[in-house]
């Protein structure tokens, strides 16, 4: 019997704000435990909250984004429940009544794009940070009561590579709105994941399990690679799937179970008293919908149309928006947009993932990648010239035309001078013109090499190339 795999996400996103959610006090990451906290975000008794319109306005902004239906009436609830990371042992969230429904994703996948449906965007606050030590744990409220929006899905992904893409094109829509840092590292998007299975033709959906705070995509790829089988093995043997919370184990690669899953009435959820409902006025939502960006898959289109590029290259400069605005700002003052696509999914993202910086940390600019495009579509430098000073701006930064010019790396093309070259290099290398004449086509590219030595480089390769091979044709 075959099985189908139906899987929702739950994407918690902290959003870009410079103040908690409900207080005043400062989000940000690193700070020493326990020092960014105050009476409304420790839970004190009496401390009454106040909304961030902030964080209003960037969940409307998501919502707007994938094309989500913005209520004009949404409200906050408290969500009980007890643990250590929650001190009012409540939580202030959106039940029944979100800032966004509906609305959808669009992933590539094998088979073609496909749309994922969103159920829901809702506001909350984070909790803290459970902080674990050989002899004892510890709490850090730093992080308790930063905004946090909620992006559920609807269980429309079959699969993990499914859930992996929907993640991916998720975060570069958030990036791109500036919604959110989304920096796994720092914990600003992490995923709770409901997996189900049932037999082939089942309608109705198998039970569920979920896999709690899962902060890494490949987190999430591979408790899903194991979950989804495990519960098919189960069936098979003629077991049943228990509704409960699992924990991912990434260095035993399996999942174990942490504790009974809890229903909504679980957490007795009623309208928070001390905040009042959020009205938004439909001219306000036109206001904010007019600032919206270019999301990544209408970039991606664009390059491919305006530019010319493939659409693997377009899709590879869209997944970081900081490299797709340097791209195009190179490319606009470039005569050949392809040779500026090349540098950059070569030698640019080469160099840094060597060196693990990121493009708003290097010297080079777009202006300097365009004067280094002009220089070699004249054929002024040779393409290792090219390289070279690529490198140099990279870690430098500087003008390359000024750089050729100072140097004297111009490229040689005079005909007179490089068939000179060939000639000393076809009398002094005997053995390979008769290797070259005995069908071994490899001993010209060693003659090229040995003019090339000869001009220290700035000979044009397609030159010496074309004049080499006339003289061997001519003596053959």
């Amino acid at each position: 019997m075959n099985y189908l795999t139906s899987i929702g996400l739950e994407v918690h996103v902290q959003l870009r704000t410079r103040s908690k959610m409900f207080c005043g006090c400062a989000v940000g990451f690193g700070a020493e435990p326990n020092t960014q906290t105050c009476p409304v975000c420790l839970g004190y008794p009496g401390a009454m909250p106040t909304m961030n319109g902030e964080a209003v306005r960037l969940t409307v902004r998501t919502g707007l984004t994938i094309g989500a239906q913005i209520n004009a009436r949404s409200k906050f609830d408290r969500k009980s429940y007890f643990y250590p990371d929650m001190p009012k042992n409540y939580q202030i969230s959106q039940y029944d009544q979100p800032l966004c429904e509906h609305g959808s994703v669009q992933i590539d996948t094998p088979a073609g794009g496909k749309v994922v449906r969103i159920r829901r965007i809702h506001l909350e606050e984070d909790v803290a940070k459970n902080m674990h030590f050989a002899n004892a744990s510890g709490v850090d409220f730093n992080r308790a009561g930063t905004p946090l929006m909620e992006i559920v899905t609807q269980p429309d992904i079959t699969s993990a590579e499914e859930a992996f893409a929907f993640l991916v094109a998720l975060k570069q829509i958030l990036q791109y709105a500036e919604v959110s840092d989304c920096n796994l590292e720092e914990g600003n998007i992490r995923c709770d994941v409901n997996c189900s299975v049932r037999p082939e033709g089942q309608e109705q959906l198998g039970t569920k399990t979920e896999l709690k705070n899962l902060n890494t995509f490949k987190g999430v790829l591979n408790a899903l690679k194991y979950e989804a089988p495990r519960q098919v093995e189960v069936l098979r043997r003629g077991g049943t799937i228990v509704q409960e919370t699992r924990r991912w184990d990434g260095d035993a690669g399996i999942t174990t179970s942490m504790r009974t899953k809890e229903d909504a009435h679980d957490y007795r959820y009623f309208p928070e008293p001390d905040l009042m409902p959020v009205v938004l006025a439909p001219a306000q939502v036109e206001a904010w919908r007019a600032t919206l960006p270019e999301m990544p898959r209408a970039r991606r289109e664009r390059f491919v149309s305006e530019y010319g590029l493939p659409d693997y290259d377009a899709g590879v400069l869209v997944a970081d928006k900081v490299v797709a605005d340097f791209f195009e700002a190179a490319a606009r003052q470039a005569p050949n947009a392809k040779a500026v696509s090349n540098w950059m999914m070569t030698e640019m993202l080469r160099l840094l993932g060597e060196t693990e910086r990121d493009i708003r940390s290097v010297p080079i600019t777009p202006q300097a990648l365009a004067g280094l495009v002009r220089l070699t579509e004249a054929r002024t430098i040779n393409s290792n010239t090219a390289k070279e000073i690529f490198a140099e701006l990279f870690e430098k930064g500087g003008d390359p035309e000024a750089m050729v010019k100072q140097r004297g790396l111009g490229q040689v093309s005079d005909t007179g001078a490089i068939a000179a070259l060939v000639d000393e290099a076809i009398a002094e290398n005997a053995k390979s013109v008769e290797d070259y004449r005995k069908g071994k086509l490899a001993a010209a590219k060693f003659i090229v090499g040995q003019v090339m030595k000869r001009s220290k480089g700035k000979a044009d390769p397609q030159l010496v190339t074309k004049l080499l091979e006339e003289r061997l044709a001519a003596g053959a």
